[in-house]
């Protein structure tokens, strides 16, 4: 008779990562790669999904750390300044920010629970306090004034409010809003992907106008990712974003 095991559900690879490496008590700083791979690659093994996209993100992750086990054997890189290169360091930086994030997540959520449990009485006033008037004695408000007093204040302001006036910014014209057409935009992007099939999203976004325009093109191009039109590769951190067309494979 087969036993069945239940395994725990991870947000992604690195979720994964950091149980294992919570569970075997491992300083993140000096991981175990061979045996931390292993416990990754078991896992790996015992997981039952038809979400390919769930699944791709665990491989590639098994992916790297193989390389990254295969560099540990292999003589160490020395980098610029004469130190040696550490095949690890990349991994490390990235569990370090997710952890961080995770936790501001979970801060987030308990504050999140803790408004929950506030609640507040609505506003409420009696009618005879809601209609109360305080009633207004004109001769004891007017008092000693006079046209003549009236006519200095009302020069007095005028003049503070001409004092307030910017006499450079005065002078500046309405600001347009600057108004974008993102069917057109999107039929130049599937144009623009038509002809190059394969180019730098720099090179793209250089291309347009305006803040706004280069707004309006990352829009595009995600929402093209996301409908399966185009492939974003981006090897290594602060590389440029090459994107491909589907057409073009």
């Amino acid at each position: 008779m087969a036993i069945s095991v239940k395994l725990e559900v991870f947000e992604g690879p690195l979720d994964l990562l950091l149980h294992l490496i919570d569970k075997n008590k491992i300083d993140i700083y000096d991981i175990p790669i061979v045996e931390i791979t292993e416990q990754y690659l078991d896992y790996i093994r015992q997981m039952e999904t038809e979400d390919m996209n769930v699944m791709s993100e665990f491989l590639v992750m098994a992916a790297t750390l193989l390389d990254i086990k295969c560099r540990m054997l292999l003589p160490k890189e020395v980098n610029e300044e004469g130190e040696e290169e550490d095949p690890r360091a990349e991994l490390v930086q990235r569990l370090l920010e997710y952890k961080m994030y995770k936790f501001m997540s979970y801060e987030l959520k308990d504050r999140q629970m803790d408004a929950g449990k506030s609640f507040y009485r609505e506003k409420h006033l009696p009618k005879e306090v809601a209609d109360y008037k305080q009633p207004i004695d004109y001769d004891d408000l007017i008092g000693e004034m006079n046209l003549q007093k009236l006519q200095d204040i009302f020069k007095s302001v005028v003049r503070r409010q001409e004092d307030k006036v910017d006499p450079i910014r005065a002078n500046y014209g309405n600001i347009e809003k600057d108004e974008i057409d993102i069917d057109a935009k999107t039929g130049y992007v599937e144009e623009y992907i038509r002809q190059h099939k394969t180019f730098s999203f720099r090179e793209l976004l250089e291309k347009q106008n305006s803040k706004m325009e280069i707004i309006v093109t990352f829009l595009v191009i995600l929402e093209m990712m996301k409908t399966g039109q185009i492939d974003i590769v981006q090897e290594n951190i602060f590389d440029d974003i090459i994107i491909t067309s589907k057409e073009a494979q």
